[in-house]
């Protein structure tokens, strides 16, 4: 988190009373929507001043946005690039071009959740959590952690490909990887609204404690409404069913990552929110492969 962010704690009421009727209410708005490019790019955009956990939650409202920003520069990357380069190479750059914009975290989260689950077991699931959680402190990463992440990368490079090589229709298959980043990061929201957090402290207990039926309703709203404007340039996004099949499919992901982090760290972490739209993305791209060449 940025220097120049001080968190107001829930205990700090006079702080937060304050901050409530001062004026600066008005900049709300644009503080939520920095704050999410803050925590999910590396784009150099800091918020000065004190702002509460409050506000910090509000924030993931506006993942889906940051989805927008990444996926647009997957759309022009690709449309760009798929004009003097074979789709092997242009697959490969998305991809990295991904990774770049966001710093890596949510594949570093990936590969921490993966070597935390390979921890084996000593018997005592209160041990066992201890053990795992702590293996996602470490800095350093594991074989298992190494093999997520190439996998993953893999599946998205095939899938990839077989969008740009395989699908004739114009311009679909840079739609389905502009929309790829954007649910993925509102996949994240289930799990933080359904989950719990598996630390005393860190940005994913602010995020899990603080976040409510409202941020999760108007980011799947901003989600749907994406795809909605989309459905007006290309008639064939318009088709409901893939739009209900793909918020579905990833929510049921969430709902049951989170179960699942829930038995193995008794809660979620921020290095579990970043595995969810890791495999997010991939689910994404799968479901979508699979509906689409079903339609030609």
């Amino acid at each position: 988190m940025s220097g120049n962010l001080r968190v107001i704690s829930k205990e700090n009421k006079y702080n937060n009373v304050l901050l409530k009727k001062s004026p600066a209410i008005c900049r709300s708005f644009v503080t939520h929507f920095l704050l999410a490019f803050q925590f999910l790019t590396i784009m150099p955009l800091k918020v000065k001043g004190n702002i509460s956990e409050r506000e910090i939650a509000q924030s993931v409202t506006f993942f889906p946005v940051v989805g927008v920003f990444q996926g647009s520069l997957v759309l022009l990357s690709a449309l760009l690039l798929s004009k003097v380069l074979p789709s092997e190479i242009v697959s490969g750059l998305i991809i990295l071009i991904l990774i770049i914009s966001n710093g890596g975290f949510h594949l570093d989260g990936l590969a921490d959740t993966f070597d935390a689950l390979s921890v084996k077991s000593s018997g005592n699931e209160a041990i066992d959590r201890e053990n795992r959680l702590s293996v996602m402190k470490d800095s350093a990463t594991g074989a298992i952690g190494v093999t997520a992440i190439v996998f993953t990368i893999l599946l998205k490079f095939l899938l990839i490909k077989n969008l740009l090589a395989t699908y004739t229709f114009p311009l679909v298959p840079y739609f389905m990887l502009f929309l790829m980043p954007v649910f993925s990061r509102w996949s994240m929201i289930p799990a933080i609204f359904h989950g719990k957090s598996a630390r005393r402290d860190g940005l994913g207990k602010i995020f899990i404690d603080n976040v409510r039926a409202k941020e999760f309703l108007l980011s799947t709203t901003l989600t749907v409404g994406c795809w909605f404007v989309l459905s007006f340039t290309l008639p064939l996004l318009s088709h409901l069913p893939l739009l209900l099949l793909s918020l579905f499919v990833l929510y049921i992901l969430s709902f049951s990552a989170t179960r699942f982090f829930n038995k193995k760290f008794n809660g979620l972490t921020g290095d579990n929110l970043g595995a969810i739209s890791e495999i997010s993305e991939v689910l994404f791209l799968m479901v979508t492969s699979i509906w689409l060449r079903l339609s030609i």
